[in-house]
C-alpha cells in the first residue's frame, strides 16, 4: 500500500493557495483537492451564512478522504488540500463569532504530515464571489497564525511570488 503523504495549504483569501497546490501536484506528483468553499459559493452566487459553516467544514474533510483513496489507488504518495477545516473555523469565528468548528477542525488538522501556511505578500485580487478585500486577509491571516501557534499545529510559513514561493513550499516538504 502507497504512503500518502497529507499536505494542508493554508492561508486567507487570495493568497495562491489554489495555484500553488496545483503546481505542487503537478511536480511531486500528487493529488490536488480543490477548496470546497469556492464550489459552494460558486453554486450558490453568495457566501456562506453562519448555519452552513459546519457543512462547508465536513464536505471539505470528506472530499480529503476520498483524496487519500484516490491517491493510494494511483500510487500517488501526496495529496494537496487547498485550504482545510481550520480556514472554515477561522472564517467562521471571524465572520461570525463562532467558535463551535474548532474542536473537529483542530483534530482534523492533526492528519497532515505538513502544514503550509502562505503569507498574505502577493497583491489582493478578487477573483470570486466570497472575496472580502485586502483588510479582511490581513486579519484573517493573524487570526488563522494564532490559532495554528495556539493548537501547536506545526507548520512552515510560506511566502515570496512565483518560483520563489513554489522553492520556499518544496524545501519546507523535503523531510515529510
Amino acid at each position: 500500500m502507497t504512503l500518502v503523504r497529507r499536505v494542508a495549504i493554508v492561508g486567507a483569501e487570495c493568497v495562491g493557495k489554489t495555484e500553488l497546490a496545483q503546481r505542487l501536484a503537478e511536480l511531486l506528483p500528487g493529488h490536488f483537492i480543490p477548496e470546497y468553499l469556492r464550489e459552494f459559493c460558486d453554486r450558490l452566487q453568495r457566501t456562506p451564512l453562519r448555519h452552513e459553516q459546519w457543512h462547508i467544514l465536513a464536505e471539505q474533510r470528506r472530499r480529503e478522504e476520498q483524496a487519500i483513496e484516490q491517491a493510494r489507488a494511483s500510487g500517488l504518495r501526496w495529496v494537496l488540500a487547498d485550504s482545510a477545516p481550520l480556514t472554515t473555523a477561522v472564517y467562521s469565528e471571524l465572520i461570525f463569532g463562532d467558535l463551535s468548528l474548532y474542536e473537529d477542525a483542530v483534530a482534523h488538522h492533526g492528519h497532515y504530515d505538513a502544514t503550509l501556511l502562505l503569507l498574505p505578500d502577493l497583491p489582493w485580487v478578487a477573483d470570486g464571489i466570497q472575496r472580502d478585500g485586502p483588510q479582511v486577509r490581513d486579519a484573517a491571516h493573524e487570526l488563522l497564525a494564532r490559532r495554528l501557534r495556539e493548537h501547536a499545529l506545526a507548520h512552515a510559513v510560506v511566502g515570496g511570488e512565483g518560483r520563489a514561493r513554489l522553492q520556499a513550499a518544496l524545501a519546507a516538504l523535503r523531510f515529510v
